[in-house]
């Protein structure tokens, strides 16, 4: 079957959908999501009819973005959106990025900027998904409908040796998509963690690669790279809300991530409770230091690093290590996560060299002048 004729099957069973070659003309399936403006997914004190940044790159607004449907399997040093196949591990975030570059302009690792708005999209319509979180199954969900991909061969996995692991990609229910259909993106909840580009910890202060230029194939997104930007805790809007870091985590007014009581709080002030390992708490349950500008708070909920105001229906938990020279950003969680793992789980505990067998990732595209 032509490609032409592929992608014109997909898209009248799923007109959303969109078949992309790569330089090598070999396919990838991806969603397609019209732009949308911040104050249509995040309510608040602050009303920002700006677009949310997911669809602003190279300081230009773009219509749509398309997101893999499905969790990355690679090829040849290239990383595929393709339905039936196990996803790749055992990749770090470097390999990651550059493989997905590798396939032409546009195309790229999926950003922190991009899994946000998915998250809160799927919020908004109450659709936060399902998943392969419970050894081939949701804990929530008692039937075991998915198709095993491979098993769990770890050596700490105790009873749940030879359990299922992953999942075939696009298998299980219609829970299982962001959108409670099979048009939309599946396996947001569990399967394995994903990594997103342009979203780290340094010392314990948060940074970021400005609204969605991680999608960019000429960003530098190395730890030493000058395009990160640390987050001004004082911030009145876009204009001010990214500011140049000092390297040392400690960067005047930057926000900053401290474990208070049990749960993850962004501030101002300086980390009190640092600590070299990976803790965690319910997404839910994370805070914003008063003191912290309406804005700042805002972006934070807009970049589905926190919850807006006091809303609590956020499906997830909350990893990280707060001391470590530079942590990079993970979301989704893997199958074995149980409750918490969803849309808006967060792991910003591991090294960019990290690779494991519950890791991988999922290709983006998107289209702009440069």
């Amino acid at each position: 079957m032509s490609y032409d004729t592929s992608n014109f099957a997909l898209q009248v069973a799923y007109p959303d959908n969109i078949m992309i070659l790569d330089d090598r003309d070999m396919p990838s399936i991806f969603v397609r999501y019209p732009f949308a403006n911040c104050k249509d997914l995040v309510t608040g004190t602050v009303e920002d009819d700006s677009v949310h940044p997911a669809f602003k790159i190279n300081g230009e607004q773009v219509n749509e973005i398309m997101i893999g449907k499905f969790p990355g399997v690679s090829h040849d040093d290239r990383i595929y959106s393709l339905p039936a196949t196990v996803a790749t591990t055992y990749i770090t975030h470097d390999q990651y990025v550059q493989r997905c570059r590798n396939k032409g302009k546009g195309h790229h690792c999926i950003t922190a900027a991009e899994w946000a708005f998915l998250a809160l999209n799927a919020k908004k319509h109450k659709t936060q998904p399902k998943g392969n979180n419970n050894w081939g199954k949701d804990y929530q969900e008692t039937e075991y409908v998915a198709i095993r991909g491979n098993t769990d061969e770890r050596s700490d996995a105790g009873a749940h040796k030879g359990d299922t692991a992953q999942v075939l990609t696009g298998t299980g229910p219609d829970t299982w998509f962001d959108n409670g259909t099979k048009s939309g993106v599946w396996g947001l909840n569990g399967n394995i963690w994903e990594w997103c580009a342009g979203l780290r910890l340094v010392k314990g202060e948060l940074q970021v690669i400005p609204y969605n230029d991680a999608a960019r194939n000429d960003i530098d997104m190395s730890a030493a790279s000058a395009e990160w930007r640390a987050i001004n805790g004082d911030a009145t809007d876009w204009a001010n809300i990214y500011i140049v870091p000092n390297g040392s985590g400690t960067t005047a007014t930057s926000i900053k991530l401290d474990f208070v009581s049990s749960h993850w709080q962004w501030q101002k002030s300086e980390i009190k409770s640092a600590d070299d390992s990976g803790r965690s708490a319910d997404f839910k349950a994370t805070t914003i230091e008063e003191g912290v500008s309406d804005f700042c708070k805002h972006f934070l909920a807009v970049m589905a690093l926190a919850p807006a105001s006091d809303d609590t229906d956020y499906v997830g938990r909350f990893w990280a290590n707060n001391k470590a020279d530079e942590r990079c950003a993970f979301r989704g969680a893997d199958w074995r996560s149980g409750a918490g793992a969803g849309v808006f789980a967060l792991a910003l505990s591991s090294p960019r060299a990290y690779s494991g067998v519950t890791h991988g990732g999922r290709p983006a595209f998107a289209s702009w002048d440069q």
